[in-house]
């Protein structure tokens, strides 16, 4: 049985909804349901009394009570499972002290078997892409889809996290749709030397601290004001005894060759996904001697730098991103390789038709990899319209991809093969890895 703070009573919720109300005041009240499907976002689907219920810390097919916790809309509430009544089989003792109900809310699935996840996970991604993608469920791609495991396990695995910070300056994470700050003493999925380095300390006067530690052990911890504005960084390097200013950028390890971002600057959270995406990537794009490739959204020119060698020396890979100092880092990275080349700007609709222009051909491929909100449909259509025989499009959203999956879709591009990968173990996240073909 799994139990959560006390309850003030227990009511089955009877009642008809009030009609033009926003809720209909269940907050605190406790309802025993059975629970249906996984849904995106961390959550099940139960009903009650004719309303959707949607119920964190359980599993599909359990008998739990779930406590309201927030009540905004007449067709649905939200509650976690204070007590589980029948278990399921994936059902687990949670690894964190820190994770339940009214608790730490960084992590959704620590009730749940590794493997258990990974189901799951592949559940949403399918329900996602036939909801919103409008594709067949009886698809071999969807059909065959498996969510695949990274080495080294569901714990340890986070490299960079936020932590917030409240007011009394002691470090934590936020609950659950909210801007409590809960104190943690660890944090089992971060890097211990990262999490260490922050819950170790107080941080008066801080709203939140960056922490980042890269592929050589030095970890960058960068202290934010409470608008979010960074106030000063440092650096613990292994072997030292007193952090240091930053000199340089951050060592990171992937493909086969080093890499520089920024010290707490953009890249996979987990220590083995940018090895896992950039195989994936390359073998879906499948560049050939003299192609022109687009690497959108390029960061620290991660895939543009992994896929130009393919390109050779007649090759052209243009690496496009919007942030300086990512640029600045992709420059660096890309020093060597003069086929490549880094534009700044933003990844848009006006913005690409320009580019497509100013390289006066269409490209043989193209590479993105877009922020959680997608890529959209103004920039997938000009996508489509560009005729790459191979649009590689990498997503930590399933929706986005979703919904972006039918733009491409309508404008002539199937979805010819798709992996996941658990880059975002004991959370509901999942990154996608999609080729689009032409459909003719």
């Amino acid at each position: 049985m799994d139990e959560g703070p006390p309850a003030p009573h227990r009511s089955q919720a009877r009642g008809r909804p009030l009609q033009g109300a926003k809720g209909l005041g269940w907050v605190g009240r406790e309802l025993e349901v059975t629970v249906g499907p996984v849904a995106h976002g961390g959550h099940c689907v139960a009903r009650a009394e004719g309303r959707v219920v949607f119920v964190r810390h359980a599993l599909p097919g359990e008998r739990v009570v779930a406590r309201v916790t927030e009540d905004r809309q007449p067709g649905y509430c939200r509650a976690d499972a204070v007590e589980v009544l029948e278990a399921a089989p994936d059902r687990v003792e949670r690894p964190c002290p820190y994770s339940g109900p009214g608790r730490c809310g960084g992590c959704d699935w620590q009730h749940v078997a590794h493997e258990g996840q990974l189901r799951l996970k592949a559940d949403v991604v399918r329900e996602q892409l036939t909801r919103l993608g409008g594709l067949d469920a009886a698809d071999p791609v969807l059909r065959d889809l498996a969510v695949e495991a990274l080495p080294g396990g569901p714990l340890r695995w986070r490299s960079r996290a936020r932590f917030a910070v409240g007011r009394d300056g002691v470090p934590g994470l936020r609950r659950h749709r909210s801007h409590d700050v809960v104190p943690l003493g660890d944090c089992p999925i971060t890097v211990e030397s990262a999490a260490r380095a922050v819950l170790d300390r107080r941080w008066p006067g801080a709203g939140a601290v960056d922490v980042a530690v890269d592929s050589a052990g030095a970890v960058t911890t960068t202290r934010l004001d409470r608008r979010g504005v960074p106030t000063s960084t440092r650096v613990l390097r292994p072997g030292a005894d007193v952090p240091a200013e930053p000199a340089g950028r951050a060592a990171r390890r992937a493909g086969g060759r080093d890499w520089e971002v920024e010290g707490t600057g953009f890249w996979q959270v987990h220590g083995a996904a940018a090895d896992a995406l950039v195989g994936a990537v390359a073998a879906y794009a499948g560049v050939r001697a003299g192609d022109t490739v687009l690497d959108l959204y390029a960061g620290a020119g991660l895939f543009g730098g992994a896929l130009a060698p393919a390109a050779g020396d007649t090759g052209r890979v243009v690496c496009v991103e919007s942030d300086a100092e990512a640029c600045a880092a992709a420059e660096a990275n890309l020093a060597g390789l003069p086929q490549a080349e880094v534009w700044q700007g933003e990844v848009d609709a006006e913005g690409l038709t320009g580019l497509l222009e100013e390289l006066g051909g269409t490209p043989d491929v193209v590479v993105l990899d877009p922020p959680r909100a997608g890529a959209g449909p103004a920039v997938s259509r000009v996508l489509a319209g560009t005729g790459a025989r191979a649009v590689v499009y990498v997503a930590c959203d399933p929706a986005s991809l979703g919904r972006d999956t039918a733009v491409f879709a309508a404008a002539g591009y199937r979805l010819a093969e798709l992996r996941g990968f658990d880059a975002f173990p004991m959370t509901a996240h999942v990154e996608c890895v999609a080729l689009f073909t032409p459909s003719r």
